[in-house]
Parts: structure tokens; C-alpha cells; sequence
């Protein structure tokens, strides 16, 4: 290819891979199900985003390293000290008797199904027992189903890549090989490769505590360097043995999120988006290297192996693996109705399905467009039916919102309080160690005291808080964190109390966010009117003015909270809660305030 033909290759594959995701957060579907066939209808219509004859030899390292990223980056936003009781017996089965499973049954289904050899319908099996986050996340993002349910599915869906990838490599080198040795020398090789990646993991770490440590980065820089650790690390381990630079990425991301005052910012906007980018570009030119011709005689055959995935094997491993715990039927069907398969899928098809082909294993030039119907398939099928299904097995999340009030004045305590009381689950935080004392005496949920300092630094989601209000009398304070976590930090809006007028602090003059209340009701304001005797109260009504009432929020029948939002009041419906600020009496003192 010429220099020309490849910098619009390069060009073209970037657009699509945007602007696919692009597309797909317009129609609210999840963006794999457009840029799969986006790459594969670019890949049939021209050779110039071929991702083999673009890069060469090149392409199958650069896959490796970016679900090593991917795959630490999952890791980072998992938290470990969740992951206990049945929750744990849980996603320790799914990613050992579940995968057991799924290959098993896959395997022998897709040899007489697809007319290939048993090496490789056994290398199909192994690639086939991967689901990812990169598939699973958006589709729990979507669903929102309860929190347990959520952070099964989301573990399983980070650990079983490393391990499937580490299952396919073992399959594929027993296939080259002809080995006959039995069950315990692969055994023993599946050990060695986990203690290679553990290994890798443990150095990896010890890399960024000391680059975080001793020379102290910031901002992007950090972030680079973070991101070219696991890369360097990843790309060694994969070097001593074959895919074990899955499990140092994951382990690295596991043990960062985990070290006490380490500066995580992979999860801050720069590295969000390029994962964001890493993955609309694997999937365009994975997809682009399916041919329509390699998938003429696959498409029912291979929606037969979906079936029997989705409707045999994957309610069978949710069956056994939950077996003896504590979930309810709701949560265990629901575990048995979420198994997308994901880019780790491709990956390992795209390099061990081309690797067997070329020794000529029989067959073997299946395995990649099967695989890419599989995935499409098993995504399409729980994209659509997945919230439909959640509400059927009532796993679904309540439409309540749960705010987190971040503050500790007396009318902030007062405002939780009537939260409270109109029927929200209320949560608040603050850091002196009397003004919690006191917040726990008003009988107000507390959130643990490291919440805020481990969402921010780490980029850890604010689990079930479903909108934050950031009401502290530091308007900068507030101003940052909205900042710093408006990239996923909060599954649901932010919204921070207006300063004083003609107030000059650092930054909160230059930073966007949702302002709270009308005009006039700034955090001093409405300070100074409390203490002046003003009340706030929660009052049923159809919407009729209070005189000398400022209107707050609006809870809905449905427990929806919504705020006057800089000035602008949301409409009344019939069965709404008002929150009110009653009328302060200015002409008199301020009463003497009892600490």
C-alpha cells in the first residue's frame, strides 16, 4: 500500500470508530452493536482499513496491548473490599465451574454444527468463554439492575478475560504440539502462565508506586505513564509466555485501585477517552477482517451455537454457580441472562484462529467468523432483551433517587432530614469528626469518611448515588469536585450550591456544573436566612405559589428528585412533594447558636 492509501486507511478507521459510538449514543443502544457491522460493511466495501495490510505483522501485538489496557483499566474500578460472602463464592465459580461449562457444551455443539475439526471446535470453546467489560459494563449502565447483581456480573466480566485468553493459549499450544500428555501437564502449564502474569502484575506495581511515589507526576503526565507501565509490562510478560500479559494488566489495575494514597487517574477524562477510542478501533478492524465470503455458509449454524449458549449453557452455569447462596431467584435468573461476548472474543479468535489455519488445522478457518456472529448475536440478543428481562425478574434498580449531600451546616442536616422524611434514602458526608457525630444523631445515613478523597483521586463510581449535592461552605471545593467527577464518577447528575454574588474564589467562576436554586438563593443567603428562623419543609400540592416560600425541589409520585436548577423552575405535577424555604425573620437578631 502506498503512504497515501494507508494515512486514509489510518484516517478512516478513527472516523468510523468515533463516529459509530457517536451514532449509538444518539439511539441509546450499545455502540458494539453499530461498530461491528460498520467494520465488517467497511471491510467488504474496500481494502483500505485492512487492518493486516495497514499494519502487518504488527496488528496482532497491538491488539494484545490494548486489552491489556482495557483490561486495567476494568481492574482499577473494581473494588475489592465488595467482592466478600456469596457475592465472592459467586464470581469464583462463574470464572472457574462456569467456564468449565461453557466450553464443554460449546465445543461439542460447535463440531457438528459447524463441520469442523474437534481442535478446532476445542479452540472455539475456549474463545468462546469470555464475556468482558467492555461489553457487559454499558449493558449494566443500561439496564441498572440492583447492586449485587451489577458488581457479579462486572467481576466476572474483568476476571474471565485474562483467564479465557490464558485458556486459549494453553488450548492452542496442546493443538500444535499433538500433545497427548493428559490433563495434568496442562494443568501445571496453566499454573505457570498464571504465576508469569502474577508476577509481571507484582512488578508492574512496584513501578507505578514508585513513579507515583518518588517522582511524583501529575496531571496527563501521570496518566501516560501509568498507561505505558502496563503496556511495557504487559508486552514482556507476553513475551516469556503467551497471553500472560492479560493477567499482569488486570492484577496491576486490581493492586493500584487497592494501594492506600495512590494517584489513580486513569479513570480522569485523557484516559477515558483513549480507551474509549482503543475500543471503537479494535472492534472497526477486528469486524474488518471478516469477509462475506468466510460467512456464507456460517450464519445458521452459528445462530444455532448462540442459542444453545444462551438458552443451554449460560442458565446452566448461573444454575450451578449459584448454587447454596443467597441470591434470589430474580438476581440468579438474571446472572443466567447476561453473557455478551466482547472484544477479548475477537482478539483471541483474530490471532489463534489465523495461527491454526495456517498449520492446517481443519477448520480452523472458521473460528473467526463464527466468532464474529456469536458476538453480534449473543450482544444484539441481551442489548434488546436485557431490560425487559431485568424488569420481569425484578433485579431492576428503584427510580428513587438516592442523593449524597456533601456538607454540614444546620440548614444542609435540616435539608437531608426533609429529604428524608418525604421517603428518599438519604446519605450525607462530611469530614470533621464532631459535625458526623452530629449528622448520625440527627438520624441521617453517613457516608464512610474516605468516600469523597476515593472517588476523586482513585476515579472510583460513587456506587447507588444517583445524584450529588455538593453544598459545603468552599465554593471551589465544590467546584473541583463536580469537576472531577462528572466523568462517570456519579451515576446521575451533580449539582453544587451557587456562591455569594461578586465572590472571586479560584475556580469556581470557571467551572460548568448545574447550579442549584433561584436567583438570590445562594449558600450564604440561604445561611443567613436559616439562621434568621427560616424552616425547610416538604409540602404536597398541585403546585400553587407558598407566599414568601422560595420552591427548592419537586419530588415526584415516582421519587424522582428535581431541583430548581439556576433559576429555572421544573414543572408541577399533581402528585408532587414540594421542598420549600420558608420566610426568615431578617428584621430580628440572629439567635445565639448552642454548639
Amino acid at each position: 500500500m502506498t503512504t497515501n492509501q494507508v494515512l486514509f486507511g489510518v484516517a478512516l478507521t478513527v472516523v468510523l470508530a468515533v463516529g459509530s459510538q457517536v451514532l449509538a449514543r444518539t439511539l441509546r443502544i450499545p455502540a458494539l452493536i453499530v461498530l461491528l457491522p460498520v467494520g465488517f460493511a467497511a471491510g467488504a466495501m474496500t481494502d483500505d482499513i485492512n487492518p493486516n495490510q495497514l499494519l502487518g505483522a504488527a496488528f496482532q501485538p497491538l491488539v494484545s496491548l490494548a486489552v491489556a489496557l482495557i483490561l486495567f483499566d476494568a481492574g482499577v474500578g473494581l473494588d475489592l473490599r465488595k467482592l466478600r460472602g456469596h457475592t465472592r463464592r459467586t464470581v469464583i465459580r462463574l470464572v472457574t465451574i462456569g467456564v468449565a461449562i461453557t466450553w464443554g457444551l460449546a465445543a461439542s455443539v460447535a463440531a457438528p454444527l459447524l463441520g469442523i475439526s474437534h481442535s478446532a471446535a476445542l479452540m472455539l470453546g475456549a474463545i468462546l468463554v469470555v464475556s468482558g467489560p467492555t461489553v457487559v459494563g454499558p449493558l449494566l449502565e443500561f439496564v441498572r439492575p440492583v447492586e449485587r447483581v451489577q458488581r457479579i456480573l462486572a467481576w466476572e466480566g474483568s476476571l474471565i478475560d485474562p483467564i479465557g485468553g490464558i485458556l486459549g493459549a494453553l488450548v492452542f499450544n496442546a493443538i500444535v504440539a499433538g500433545t497427548h500428555e493428559g490433563v495434568a501437564p496442562q494443568v501445571a502449564q496453566f499454573v505457570l502462565s498464571i504465576g508469569v502474569g502474577v508476577a509481571g502484575g507484582l512488578v508492574g506495581t512496584g513501578l507505578m508506586w514508585l513513579l507515583d511515589r518518588k517522582l511524583r507526576l501529575q496531571g496527563p503526565l501521570s496518566a501516560t505513564a501509568m498507561l505505558a507501565t502496563v503496556i511495557g509490562v504487559a508486552a514482556a510478560c507476553d513475551i516469556v509466555r503467551d497471553d500472560t500479559g492479560l493477567i499482569a494488566a488486570i492484577f496491576m489495575g486490581l493492586a493500584v485501585a487497592k494501594l492506600r494514597d495512590y494517584n489513580v487517574p486513569v479513570r480522569r477524562p485523557f484516559a477515558e477517552t483513549l480507551i474509549q477510542l482503543i475500543l471503537g478501533l479494535l472492534f472497526i478492524s477486528i469486524s474488518a477482517t471478516v469477509t462475506p465470503a468466510s460467512l456464507r455458509n456460517l450464519i445458521v449454524p452459528s445462530l444455532i451455537l448462540v442459542a444453545v449458549l444462551v438458552l443451554i449453557a449460560r442458565p446452566l452455569v448461573a444454575a450451578v454457580c449459584t448454587l447454596r447462596t443467597d441470591l434470589t431467584r430474580g438476581e440468579r435468573g438474571f446472572v443466567g441472562w447476561m453473557a455478551p461476548r466482547g472484544i477479548v472474543a475477537a482478539a483471541t479468535a483474530s490471532t489463534f484462529g489465523t495461527s491454526l489455519a495456517a498449520k492446517g488445522i481443519g477448520g480452523a478457518a472458521e473460528i473467526l467468523p463464527a466468532t464474529f456472529l456469536v458476538i453480534v448475536a449473543t450482544v444484539t440478543a441481551y442489548a434488546l432483551t436485557a431490560t425487559p428481562v431485568a424488569h420481569l425478574l425484578g433485579v431492576t434498580r428503584s427510580a428513587r433517587t438516592r442523593p449524597l449531600l456533601v456538607g454540614n451546616d444546620p440548614w444542609v442536616v435540616d435539608l437531608a432530614i426533609t429529604l428524608q422524611s418525604a421517603g428518599l434514602d438519604v446519605l450525607m458526608w462530611t469530614a470533621p469528626e464532631d459535625q458526623r457525630e452530629r449528622i448520625t444523631r440527627a438520624g441521617v445515613g453517613l457516608a464512610p469518611q474516605e468516600l469523597l478523597a476515593t472517588a476523586t483521586a482513585q476515579g472510583v463510581k460513587l456506587e447507588d448515588i444517583t445524584a450529588l449535592l455538593l453544598l459545603t461552605d468552599e465554593d471551589d471545593f465544590n467546584a473541583l469536585v463536580a469537576t472531577m467527577l462528572t466523568a462517570g464518577g456519579v451515576d446521575g447528575p451533580i449539582y453544587r450550591i451557587a456562591p455569594p454574588p461578586g465572590t472571586h474564589g479560584v475556580v469556581h467562576s470557571f467551572t460548568a456544573g448545574e447550579v442549584l436554586f433561584g436567583t438570590g438563593l445562594s449558600r450564604d443567603a440561604i445561611g443567613r436566612r436559616y439562621r434568621h428562623g427560616a424552616k425547610i419543609l416538604a409540602r404536597r400540592g398541585d403546585g400553587s405559589p407558598w407566599p414568601d416560600h422560595d420552591l427548592l425541589f419537586r419530588i415526584r409520585a415516582d421519587g424522582q428528585l428535581v431541583p430548581v436548577l439556576d433559576g429555572r423552575t421544573p414543572s408541577a405535577e399533581a402528585a408532587d412533594v414540594a421542598v420549600l424555604l420558608g420566610p426568615g425573620r431578617l428584621d430580628q437578631p440572629a439567635p445565639s447558636v448552642v454548639p
